[in-house]
């Protein structure tokens, strides 16, 4: 696939992000099959499916960490293939299942996407991200010194310090204990509520879909089976 050095402007209107046919084979081994979705702007979207379902897999199509072998998408109106993947990536952030942090402090790990573009985030901001999502004082914690909830918090702090226009979500609490998971899963809803992100969370916790989520998408062997508002498709 080609990246064109003059993406498009970004639509004003439509949705934010928009799968269309998008796919993932390696060989004869069919990862992610013809799926299309859109999501409007502040629309949340649970994956879900059965371990060894695609549902990783069709999450890192979305931000290009693996390249699709079939369809593409477009983020606000702009096929992805035109951003150059670190731009990409910067628009569409991830929290992945473990937090893996770099060594430093937790202001070091915050500061670091803005700062591999050139950009130097204010203390202010670094305070204000942490206190959005629990760490307040945090800032010169060592990160060797966290809990598992509390690292996956920075995680999510860091990936917020990019302004992404999307946020990835793969199984983000499944490492957690449960009290752990509860608290790291309410913050979460509540930061991406708060700054009407546009969201896609993998999930094997149709509870956690439940309450996360607006819309759900379930996969079965890299095939779409349902798509649909939340109670049409894990409440039946």
């Amino acid at each position: 696939m080609t990246e064109s050095s003059t993406p498009a402007a970004p639509s004003a209107t439509g949705p934010i992000l928009r799968a269309e046919h998008l796919g993932r084979r390696i060989g004869d081994v069919v990862l992610v099959e013809d799926v299309s979705f859109e999501l409007p702007r502040a629309e949340i979207l649970a994956i879900v499916g059965p371990s060894g379902s695609g549902k990783s897999s069709l999450l890192r199509l979305l931000n290009r960490l693996d390249e699709p072998t079939q369809g593409t998408v477009y983020l606000q109106g702009v096929d992805y293939r035109q951003l150059a993947p670190r731009e990409l990536r910067r628009k569409i952030g991830m929290v992945t299942q473990r937090a893996f942090l770099f060594p430093g402090t937790v202001a070091d790990n915050v500061r670091f996407g803005p700062r591999q573009r050139g950009v130097s985030l204010p203390q202010d901001q670094i305070n204000k991200l942490l206190t959005d999502v629990g760490l307040a004082g945090y800032v010169d914690r060592d990160i060797s010194n966290l809990s598992g909830g509390e690292a996956q918090r920075v995680s999510v702090a860091r990936a917020l310090a990019n302004d992404p226009v999307v946020l990835l979500l793969d199984e983000p609490t499944s490492a957690l204990d449960e009290s752990a998971k509860l608290v790291v899963e309410s913050m979460i809803l509540r930061v991406v509520r708060d700054s009407k992100l546009t969201c896609v969370i993998v999930t094997h916790d149709t509870q956690q879909a439940t309450r996360f989520a607006e819309r759900a998408l379930v996969l079965d062997h890299g095939h779409v089976t349902k798509i649909g508002s939340v109670q049409e498709v894990l409440r039946a």
